[in-house]
Parts: structure tokens; sequence; C-alpha cells
């Protein structure tokens, strides 16, 4: 796996780095209600899953809005998640304040399942490193981007073209 860095210090990633074409990993996170919410919940749709360390932190915020916008221009088969660290009740404070409504946003901060499943989870600071994955309707990885600064902001004109790619 390529060297990350947040705040250009190096981070360890825990967990299997996912490549284009993979099978995507299955993974349990929480819904702003506390619902369990799996990779098969949306199945059979494309999905677009953004993760940012923290919502409260101005690229996560930015990323997270961004996502929004292009959501709305989407085609119905394409799901976009935001995934992050951050508690179900703060992420749907932070939606509600924000407009934020094309975007679902779950948290992994019960069980680090998806950060584990996708090679994410910082281990020195329990957050979850800046990435994008696009997932197939079939459930492959189409898109992988693994941003190499946590602080830096993804490509998001790539990110959006592969969604398109793959829908």
């Amino acid at each position: 796996m390529s060297q990350v860095t947040f705040q250009n210090n190096p981070v360890t990633l825990v967990g299997e780095e996912v490549r284009v074409g993979n099978v995507a990993p299955d993974f349990t996170v929480l819904a702003n209600d506390l619902s369990p919410v799996t990779l098969a919940d949306t199945k059979g749709k494309v999905r677009l899953i953004s993760v940012v360390p923290s919502l409260d932190t101005g690229v996560c915020a930015e990323q997270t809005r961004r996502f929004n916008e292009e959501a709305t221009a989407l085609s119905d088969d394409v799901e976009v998640l935001t995934i992050s660290v951050d508690l179900p009740f703060a992420q749907a404070r932070w939606c509600g304040a924000e407009g934020i409504d094309a975007v679902q946003t779950l948290s992994d901060h019960k069980e680090l399942s998806f950060g584990k499943a996708y090679g994410v989870v910082i281990e020195e600071l329990r957050l979850l490193a800046r990435s994008i994955f696009v997932v197939d309707k079939n459930d492959k990885v189409a898109y992988v981007e693994y941003v190499s600064e946590v602080t830096d902001h993804p490509n998001y004109e790539k990110a959006i073209e592969a969604v398109k790619e793959a829908v």
C-alpha cells in the first residue's frame, strides 16, 4: 500500500488494501438512526463511497458538500455514502445544519468494520483515512483512491467519472 500521511507525518493503516477489480468487502456501519447498514443494502446500485476522518473539519465538510451536489445530477442507480467515525447523532446534526440530503452519512465508530475491510483505519488516531471507492452494481471495485495526505482533497472529477462509467 502506498504511504499515507496525516499533517505530513506517516501513519499506519490497518486492514487490507482494496484494489480495482476486487470484490468489494462487506461491512456493517450505523445509519443516523443507529440501524445497521451493510454493502448488501445497496446491492444493484453503483456505490460512491466517500471516506472522511470527521465531518467537523474543513476538507471533510467540503468533500461531503461536493459529493452531495454531484449526487443530485447522478442517476437513480447511484448511492452516495459518506463514512466516518463520527457518532451517528453528530452526523445527523451536521447534515441538518448543512442541508445535506443527497448523501447518506454512515458511522464506523462502533467496530471499524468498514475501515478494517477497506484498509483505511489510521491506527495512531482511530480515524479513517480520506479515500474514495466506487463499487459497481455487481459488487466489483471500479475505482479506488487512497489520498496520500489525509488533509488533502480527493480527485473529485476522477471519482465522478468512474461512477458514470460504472452506471
